[in-house]
């Protein structure tokens, strides 16, 4: 019987051990599956008295190989991974926008200023003004197209963070629920559950990045970057989206704590939710941003030289582009009255970053939202003395409270309202606004050039005015003066100035009158034609054409720079769960190893039962006789 007990167990253990080598087969496919190994011993042995007589063998454990080390390795850069190929992706699709000859500004931005170019060689000629109108409006167009595609990426980063916190939301809970089955020993608990939890923490860290704090007893803890915790024991907290306080149309994360909201810093994600954030904030939001400077730059520039010039009318040049304000949103926290109106001031001093105002209850202070660092903040705030900051001029209207907020966006979203504020071909103020000539009679040798108009809001501009030289070092405007005179000096009145090439003579005169209707002058026209290299950003050190060219190359580079490190990333996980798979994965050709010495095992077990049964057989046919 002892023979029979022992090949009966012996059996028994080799089947189930031979289960457990078709359970890592059969497994070989599945993610995050660890394999499993039996681990054999020797039943107690039997006192005869002579001696201990052996009793086979029994299965102690079945086990799950793995090393905590290696599966940390793997989340964190799983977590990292996602990240940066999230930011990759999206941050590849802006630079195609700002890249494709089909989709740029710059193709268009060149065709403008060509045909503003074309028109100063023809500046009465009706197609070439066309040609002007038909090239801004599609300038335009393309400013709106590429803003409205830059707002339609903003609601895919609401809508991935939608899902994405529903994801969340559904692994924390399963992790807590798993951590309440497996309880206070892991190391009891199923093999198969345990592996399920490993593959639900790392999906869950691929959303959300952090790291996983195995408790005493086996329970895991999940937090974010942040330290906000995610899953404490059999607890999961709650992730939401809630609108921003100054842009109602941008989602925020937040974690639900006992009924409240508690807004998560966008810095504190990891994961793919990370990489939507950091995206918006690194490259979708200074791409926007510095898209509304650029048709700022355009809009002003443009506008500005078109104001100097005399249209087909003879009328001075209005707005040639119109463009919206900078935008101001107050905090819906906010106690007092006060409303803010915002304005384009300084050219050079704008860059488009987005500001928050505070005012303590006497002083207005403004700072970066993304750094939180100080941003220097001049004026009172009235009418005739406006706040002053990265050259934008806000007014300020009713009465603030101490501690009320406003959010200054100075161009983001502000390219979506470019557009061309004149229809009519003749309203191109191609012609400068005055023109001056010399008196037949004069006996100098000076001749008029260079003739500029200096101010075209002064109200003297078109006015008549004559000048006249006393002798060759003085001379009088409209009998004021006289004024001192040398060789090449700009003479300059009402708003206009030219120069005079060679020497006047005493009694040698000028005059000075506004262009009339119809003239085909194309002085304006060639100043309209050289703003693109107006160098109006920047404190006068960058061009408007430069930072067009800039901002194509800051965004391919953040795109380059966002897939070199996705690249690296890849490298670093793939190393990370190859480690993994070498410790706790299937190798098909061990397995078949062991399949192999447990089959033996087995029939030789099965040979034990047949000679037990033999010997009792035996014993039974001599008993029988």
């Amino acid at each position: 019987m002892s023979v029979l007990s022992t090949g009966t167990g012996a059996l028994i253990a080799f089947q189930r051990a031979l289960s457990t080598v078709s359970h890592n087969v059969a497994n070989i496919n599945t993610e995050g599956y660890s394999r499993q190994t039996v681990s054999f011993a020797t039943r107690t042995p039997t006192d005869q008295g002579y001696g201990y007589v052996g009793n086979g063998t029994k299965i102690t454990d079945i086990s799950r190989v793995a090393d905590q080390l290696a599966i940390s390795r793997l989340l964190d850069s799983g977590g990292e991974l996602s990240r940066l190929q999230q930011l990759s992706s999206l941050a590849d699709r802006v630079d195609s926008l700002f890249s494709d000859t089909a989709t740029s500004v710059s193709g268009l931005w060149s065709g403008f200023f060509d045909s503003a170019s074309a028109l100063s060689s023809n500046a009465s000629s009706t197609a070439e003004r066309q040609n002007v109108l038909d090239s801004a409006n599609s300038l335009a167009t393309r400013f709106k197209q590429l803003n409205g595609q830059l707002d339609s990426l903003s609601s895919e980063v609401n809508n991935g963070l939608i899902a994405a916190t529903d994801e969340v939301n559904r692994l924390t809970q399963q992790i807590a629920k798993l951590n309440g089955q497996i309880g206070n020993n892991a190391a009891s608990a199923s093999s198969d559950l345990l592996d399920q939890r490993d593959r639900l923490i790392s999906q869950l860290v691929g959303y959300t990045g952090g790291t996983a704090v195995t408790q005493d007893g086996g329970a895991i803890n999940i937090f974010t970057p942040g330290g906000q915790a995610l899953v404490v024991g059999t607890t999961a907290s709650s992730l939401t989206t809630v609108a921003d306080p100054y842009q109602p149309t941008r989602l925020q994360l937040a974690l639900q704590t006992q009924g409240l909201n508690v807004a998560i810093s966008d810095k504190a994600m990891g994961g793919q939710i990370g990489g939507l954030l950091e995206f918006r904030s690194s490259v979708l939001d200074p791409t926007q941003a510095e898209l509304g400077r650029l048709a700022v730059g355009l809009a002003t520039s443009f506008n500005d030289v078109h104001a100097q010039g005399v249209d087909l009318y003879g009328a001075l040049g209005g707005d040639f582009f119109d463009l919206a304000a900078p935008g101001v949103a107050a905090n819906p926290a906010n106690t007092g009255s006060a409303a803010l109106s915002a304005s384009f001031g300084d050219l050079s001093a704008l860059d488009g970053q987005n500001l928050l105002l505070k005012f303590d209850g006497s002083n207005w202070s403004a700072s970066r939202t993304d750094t939180g660092a100080s941003v220097a903040l001049s004026g009172s705030g009235s009418a005739d003395d406006p706040l002053v900051v990265n050259g934008v001029e806000l007014v300020v209207s009713g009465s603030a409270a101490a501690g009320d907020r406003f959010l200054l966006q100075p161009t983001a979203g502000v390219a979506g309202s470019l557009s061309v504020a004149i229809t009519d071909t003749s309203r191109i103020a191609a012609a400068t606004a005055v023109k001056a000539s010399a008196t037949l009679s004069n006996i100098g040798t000076g001749a008029i050039s260079d003739v500029q108009v200096t101010d075209a809001s002064d109200p003297a501009l078109l006015a008549s005015a004559s000048i006249e030289f006393i002798d060759a070092t003085q001379y009088t405007i409209d009998g004021e003066g006289p004024y001192p005179y040398s060789a090449g000096q700009t003479i300059s009145a009402n708003g206009w100035s030219f120069t005079l090439d060679g020497a006047p003579a005493a009694g040698d005169s000028f005059s000075v009158g506004p262009t009339g209707a119809g003239s085909s002058d194309n002085g304006n026209a060639k100043l309209l034609a050289a703003v693109e290299n107006l160098k109006a950003f920047n404190g006068g050190t960058v061009t408007l054409s430069g930072a067009v060219s800039g901002l194509t190359t800051a965004v391919g580079s953040a795109a380059r720079a966002a897939d070199y490190a996705s690249e690296a990333q890849k490298i670093i996980n793939d190393q990370a769960q190859a480690t993994r798979d070498s410790i706790s994965g299937v190798n098909l050709d061990e397995e078949a190893a062991d399949m192999l010495r447990l089959q033996q095992a087995y029939q030789a077990a099965s040979q034990l039962i047949s000679t037990a049964d033999t010997m009792f057989q035996t014993i039974l046919s001599a008993v029988s006789r």
